[in-house]
């Protein structure tokens, strides 16, 4: 099932609602949306700085992802930024496609 890397950054509201939550609440969210498009977390984790949330997810498509990036995304509480993941034998598969791609201003 392709991952996902999802980054969350919450609003003052969206932090408001977390500590009523509690995080342990927001991953059982998370992991109840996740279910619903047939997905599931990999891996959860809060941070501080720019973002405040970090997840990998295992999705079954992009349109699942971003069923929930735009559900997420329309509260208004979060913003979100959603980066597929690569795994070493797809980049492999990829590298291995003939490519008639010429760089602008080459010969």
């Amino acid at each position: 099932m392709p991952k996902y890397l999802i980054q969350a950054a919450y609003t003052a509201e969206g932090l408001k609602g977390l500590a009523k939550d509690k995080a342990s609440g927001r991953k059982a969210a998370v992991q109840a949306a996740m279910k619903a498009v047939k997905g599931k977390i990999d891996s959860m984790y809060f941070s501080f700085g720019a973002d405040d949330v970090f997840l990998v997810v295992d999705a079954p498509d992009n349109i699942a992802v971003a069923s929930i990036s735009l559900t997420a995304g329309a509260t208004g509480l979060v913003n979100i930024r959603v980066t597929p993941l690569l795994t070493v034998e797809e980049v492999d598969q990829a590298l291995a496609l003939p490519n008639k791609y010429r760089a602008p201003g080459a010969d």
